[in-house]
Formats: structure tokens, sequence, C-alpha cells
């Protein structure tokens, strides 16, 4: 199978409009799928630099360019832009390096744009520690959130899939942008490496969406026929929903996207992963029949759980963990976790 076959194969994400009165934030939480906003952030500063070229676009980040470090990765054009695992996953096929944002920028504007140049990728920085005031100019409306705005900047690249706990809203600033989206429940289908040793945090696919092996990972072929596709321009965003896979390409010799973070629950809330990685410690090899009974447990207390299913019966002074969570009950649960963990 090819990266053409795939294309071809893609469902393509919904593209809408906003209504008059209708908020961002109103389109996001009507719609709990993907969609795109063409020329969302047209009248972006960065925007009109990209209509210009990619001289423009750098000579625009320069007036904003901080001088804190930033750290930025680099690999071979024999890779062909993947940002990945080595062939044994002893380590990443990329080197990271300290350096700062307007060496970045002449880096980029000393390459050709051929086959051969390195990749250079400066991803999830803080917008306003890289780019202080640059916000000012290039900015959407999320009234209601406090979003995490961060920079992904570099040449053609290849992200492999992965999801992200956070909503996000990402931006194309420059350059041109393909994502590819499969919902939470084609895990399986995604022979997904290791959750503890990743490229950037987050776990992903190991099936290389530019030549998929398909006798390797044969259930990515069901994967396929989930998936949905789209290349955005410089001003176009899209919605990637939490727990959703999004497998994301640089397109162009320079590409800039600029993502709107924000977490679905609560603050106090802990990280879902984590409690993943505790069940597979504590669960995972337990005998068949005690694991099919953990799975009662847990859709009882967990995924079907209301406060009147599972603790109505009692008092509502003496329910614990059991009653409504809020900050003060977090604290308590984390202080009991670290205290049966520290055992």
């Amino acid at each position: 199978m090819t990266a053409k076959t795939i294309l071809e194969r893609l469902q393509a994400i919904e593209e809408r409009q906003l209504a008059p009165g209708e908020s961002l934030l109103d389109a996001v939480a009507a719609a709990r799928q993907p969609f795109v906003l063409r020329g969302l952030a047209a009248s972006w500063g960065l925007v009109e630099q990209a209509g210009r070229g990619d001289q423009a676009v750098t000579d625009y980040l320069r007036r904003f360019a901080g001088d804190n470090p930033v750290r930025a990765s680099m690999l071979p054009g024999k890779h062909q832009g993947r940002v990945f695992y080595n062939d044994d996953l002893g380590g990443m096929n990329f080197e990271q390096m300290e350096t700062r944002l307007e060496e970045i920028l002449d880096q980029l504007d000393a390459l050709t744009g051929g086959e051969d140049d390195p990749t250079i990728y400066l991803g999830s920085t803080a917008i306003d520690y890289c780019l202080p005031g640059f916000s000012g100019k290039n900015a959407i409306d999320l009234e209601g959130v406090q979003a995490t705005v961060r920079l992904w900047l570099g040449t053609r690249h290849r992200v492999a899939a992965h999801y992200d706990v956070l909503e996000n809203i990402a931006v194309v600033g420059a350059g041109r942008r393909r994502f590819i989206l499969l919902p939470p429940e084609q895990l399986a289908n995604l022979y997904v490496g290791p959750i503890d040793f990743t490229p950037a945090g987050q776990p992903v696919s190991m099936v290389d969406f530019e030549q998929p092996d398909l006798q390797r990972f044969p259930r990515f072929e069901a994967a396929l026929d989930e998936a949905r596709g789209t290349v955005l321009e410089p001003g176009d965003a899209i919605y990637v929903p939490s727990m959703w896979w999004h497998h994301v390409e640089g397109l162009e010799r320079i590409n800039i996207l600029v993502n709107h973070w924000w977490y679905p629950g609560p603050e106090y809330m802990a990280a879902p992963l984590d409690a993943l990685m505790h069940a597979i410690l504590a669960i995972r090899e337990l005998p068949a029949p005690q694991r099919d009974a953990w799975k009662v447990f847990f859709d009882h207390y967990v995924f079907s759980a209301t406060p009147e299913r599972v603790a109505g019966h009692l008092p509502e002074d003496r329910r614990g963990i059991l009653g409504p969570i809020d900050a003060n009950a977090a604290r308590r649960i984390r202080m009991m976790l670290r205290n049966k963990l520290n055992k």
C-alpha cells in the first residue's frame, strides 16, 4: 500500500463556518467530532506574511523572537522528515539541541528546500515564552477557557499518529499541514509503541503512513476505513477532539502551526495515563477471573458511575471518595495514593 492509496481512501473532515453569534467553543461543544474552519485566522499578521513568501515569514517571527533557550530537533535528510524512533527502538532518529529561536530562523533561511536538507523541528513551545508579543497580533477567541498556546515550527516533516488528552484548536500560520485523524476506538488497529518511552511524550503508532507494512501491521487496513483527512492552508484551523489520533505532516519548506490546548475536565483531575500505568502494574497480570471481576468494578465505579448508583445508599458525610470530587477531595486521594505507592 502506498501513501497515494491511503490518501485516496480518506474520508473528508467536515468543513463548517461559525454561524452569526456562534462562538468557537459553542461549535466545539456541539460537534464532538473533528471539523475544519477555513480562513478562521485569515486576519493574522503571520498569515498575511505567509502570502509573501518564506523570507517574509521568518522576518516576521524575528520581530517577536525572545532570547530564551529553546529545544529543537534535527534529523538527517535520509529520514524524509519522519520524526521517529531509530531502527531498534533503542533511541530516536533525531538529535535534540538547545538553541535560540533566531538561530533556528537563520538555519531555515539557509536551507535550499532540496531532498538532502536536514529536518529542523521545533515542537510544542509556549508562544509567550519564545515569541513574546506575538499573540497580540495572532490570536483566536477562546473566551471561557484557559488555553495553552504553543508553536510548532519546522521544515517538511511527519509526526506519527498520536493522541492528546487536551482539546485542541490548531491554526496553520504558514506552509501547509496535512492531518489524518482516527477515532479513539481505532487504538488496537494502530499498533501503538511503548507508552513509557516515546518520541515526544505521547505514545505513537508504529505504522509508517507513507509506506505502511500490512504484513507486519495487518489491522491498519481496518483503521483506514475510519480515517479522515484534510490539508490546511495558512489561516485555516482544525478542531482535534481529545483522544483522537492524529498523524500530522508539514508539506512545505517552512511550516508553522499554532495550537490552542485546553483540558476538558477540572484542573484538579489527575492524568489518565498515570491511571492506565497503575492499572497495568496492579491488574494486568492477575488471573483471568480476577481481571474479569475488576472490569465490573471499573465499569461500576468509573465508566458508568453516577453518585446515586455508587453511593446513594450511604450517608452523604460517609461517602468518602465515592462522593463528588473537588479540589480538596482530589488532594486527599493523591495523598492516599502516594502513601500506598511508597509502601
